[in-house]
């Protein structure tokens, strides 16, 4: 196999592919990308068995073929070349070499035939979503995936399809995110599914906020989503979700409502002094004052306090503060509305008139 294609072609087309690619692989193999040339394109792919990303790009090819080459030299190679450089490969049986002007690189190759290609999802449902509309969804809700939960089902965010909606769930069992995106998608019966946080901080990482559509299609263990030149397959997690709408709380007695950058910029300088381990900050509603007060085991405090509209009685809640940053770093609009009950529930937050979202925090001993 041999080709030439220019650096600012490949590069794109690299980072793309490799971010699913492990540094430290159980099988050498799927530290390599996939690359099949032919009739002036070559088609790259990666993968990590659980999701496989797949781009294609213009090249002038010499001979067609395919070959697997190892994924982080080639991106380092690529990135150390000077703009515009023109890159030839050419790949025998055991041997990769790049030569770009006056350098040249020989690489180790492993068998084409033995990349493990995920199945294809031909029987799925399909629908097609803007990339916007989906690159929103995963923007206001994944932060709150666990990581490594041995409830491996939280480790990736649910899906709920319906006819006239889409709605992602996130939770850490200690924070809950929902945001609801209305779209017809005209599936026939509502279906649930959770997608690995892996593929979801990928699609995080390559979807754009254009009208230009996505195109997805769900089968019953696994998905397919395309949209510009590439292309993603993931497995499907296998296990139920939690009845999440039981966690989130309902009729709360009160409520406030403050400005959001306010609130931020008061969390960022309060949370200086508090426990790094915990990072704990309490927050007491007063009429019309809220006050935030942080200390840690050096005997280091700080207290702050920031106007809001609230007439309840005073009420004092413990908050993790990176959840709280988290939260707000997800609402768009410039007021956030905080419903609550007491200092030992959990309290929903939303931007102000955004019913679509809703963000459950629980509470934190200080």
């Amino acid at each position: 196999m041999e080709f030439v294609v220019n650096r600012e072609i490949l590069l794109p087309a690299l980072v793309k592919v490799t971010g699913v690619v492990e540094r430290r692989q159980t099988l050498p193999i799927l530290s390599n990308l996939h690359l099949f040339a032919e009739s002036g394109r070559v088609t790259m792919t990666g993968s990590d068995l659980e999701v496989e990303v797949k781009t294609d790009f213009a090249v002038e090819t010499q001979h067609t073929g395919d070959a697997t080459i190892p994924a982080r030299k080639l991106i380092d190679i690529c990135r150390s070349l000077g703009d515009g450089a023109e890159i030839r490969f050419r790949i025998g049986d055991d041997r990769c070499v790049i030569t770009s002007g006056r350098g040249r690189f020989s690489l180790g190759v492993l068998p084409a035939a033995d990349f493990p290609f995920m199945e294809p999802v031909n029987d799925g449902f399909q629908f097609t979503i803007s990339e916007s509309i989906l690159k929103r969804l995963l923007e206001k809700t994944s932060f709150a995936m666990a990581q490594q939960d041995v409830r491996y089902y939280l480790n990736g965010l649910l899906i709920e399809f319906n006819a006239t909606s889409l709605t992602a769930v996130a939770t850490d069992g200690h924070r809950l995110a929902k945001y609801r995106s209305k779209v017809a998608i005209g599936i026939s019966e509502p279906r649930q599914v959770i997608i690995p946080s892996k593929t979801i901080l990928e699609l995080r990482r390559q979807l754009s906020s254009s009208e230009e559509d996505a195109t997805m299609s769900l089968g019953e263990k696994s998905f397919h989503i395309s949209f510009g030149n590439m292309a993603m397959t993931s497995k499907i997690v296998d296990g139920r979700y939690p009845e999440y709408e039981r966690v989130i709380p309902r009729e709360l007695q009160k409520s406030a409502l403050l400005k959001k950058d306010e609130l931020k910029r008061s969390l960022s300088r309060t949370a200086i002094l508090s426990n790094e381990k915990y990072r704990g900050v309490r927050l007491t509603f007063l009429q019309d004052t809220l006050k935030l007060l942080a200390h840690n085991p050096e005997q280091e405090e700080a207290e702050e306090e920031i106007e809001l509209l609230y007439t309840d009685e005073s009420t004092s809640i413990g908050f993790n503060v990176s959840y709280l940053m988290d939260v707000l770093g997800a609402i768009d609009e410039s007021d956030v509305h905080i419903q609550f009950q007491d200092g030992n529930s959990s309290s929903v937050w939303r931007g102000k008139d955004a019913e679509d979202e809703t963000f459950v925090v629980m509470p934190m001993r200080i």
